[in-house]
């Protein structure tokens, strides 16, 4: 088990890395207002539990594994990259709901949100390089198994997310309440979410020394 010192450290390392803008809190904030505050606290669940699997698969070693298949860290980025566009493309195509009509895009139901958190988080490889490049720092043989120790990591990283995410999703989703009650704002909003999905998207694809270039063009 980590030392109390080591679990403090560890924890305050989490937490500010969840605040620090990432995929993941970016597609957490998107869509909390868009879709309003409860979907986006499943879908901060659903995140949390994708990083199960990966803590998981690095105390198993199959972390390492796939993070050295180019093959199969292409296809998982792939695979995420697909879905963002997918998101970006249903936002883009969203019409604002008025007083007489259906908002077009449906209020997502708990298991629908906990789903996209899921599918969001585990095709993300970064994650997984990541926690490989983590978790090593905070692991001391002599404190016992690192097995032991790697989920006592993950299970610490998992409710900063948590504890994070959700302040996010509640901060985001209730501006975006107030937002859908004007069409204008909700069409500006439905915009804005699709820019961001295909953002995410590209950053999911393209390497960091690429994506720095491209970002450096705006800059």
């Amino acid at each position: 088990m980590p030392s109390l010192y080591t679990a403090l450290s560890f924890l305050g390392t989490a937490f500010l890395l969840a605040l620090s803008p990432g995929p993941d809190n970016l597609f957490v904030i998107t869509l909390s207002a868009l879709r309003g505050v409860k979907s986006g606290l499943w879908m901060v669940l659903g995140l949390c539990s994708g990083l199960v699997v990966h803590t998981l698969a690095v105390a198993l070693g199959v972390g390492a594994l796939l993070a050295t298949s180019v093959v199969a860290f292409t296809v998982l980025k792939v695979i995420g990259a697909l879905y963002l566009l997918y998101l970006a493309w249903g936002a883009w195509r969203a019409s604002p709901a008025t007083a007489d009509t259906a908002p077009t895009v449906p209020a997502l139901t708990p298991l629908q949100a906990w789903r996209r958190g899921v599918f969001m988080n585990l095709t993300n490889p970064k994650v997984l390089v990541f926690f490989l490049a983590l978790f090593p720092s905070f692991i001391y043989p002599e404190r016992g198994s690192a097995f032991t120790q790697t989920l006592c990591l993950g299970a610490l990283f998992m409710f900063a997310t948590w504890i994070t995410f959700s302040a996010l999703a509640l901060l985001a989703g209730s501006i975006g309440q107030q937002l859908q009650r004007s069409a204008s704002a909700q069409r500006w909003l439905n915009r804005s979410a699709s820019v961001v999905f295909v953002g995410l998207a590209l950053k999911l694809l393209l390497p960091d020394a690429v994506w720095k270039r491209v970002l450096n063009l705006f800059g």
